[in-house]
């Protein structure tokens, strides 16, 4: 093999995602980071005083579903074939 053809092969190289993985990872790391950000919060500024919001639906339910859908959309976005012929 010429070296002209070993240039022309690795110019031909693409890159392992596409505009489609791209857009469902941000898609997914955005449903994560809200996640996170309904978690956040509830706590008191007397150590000495309960506060009970902190087991409230938002950060015992929604958050951490939200935190697993993001991983979820993560993996299909890494898993996902933007280069399978439609038959």
């Amino acid at each position: 093999m010429s070296k002209k053809n070993k240039v022309e092969q690795q110019s031909k190289q693409e890159f392992i995602f596409q505009k489609k993985n791209y857009m469902f990872m941000f898609i997914g790391l955005a449903c994560i980071a809200l996640g996170f950000i309904l978690m956040s919060g509830g706590g008191s500024d007397d150590p000495n005083v309960f506060n009970p919001e902190i087991y409230n639906f938002r950060r015992i339910r929604l958050a951490p579903t939200l935190v697993l859908i993001g991983l979820g959309i993560e993996i299909y976005a890494i898993l996902l074939n933007p280069h399978k012929k439609k038959e």
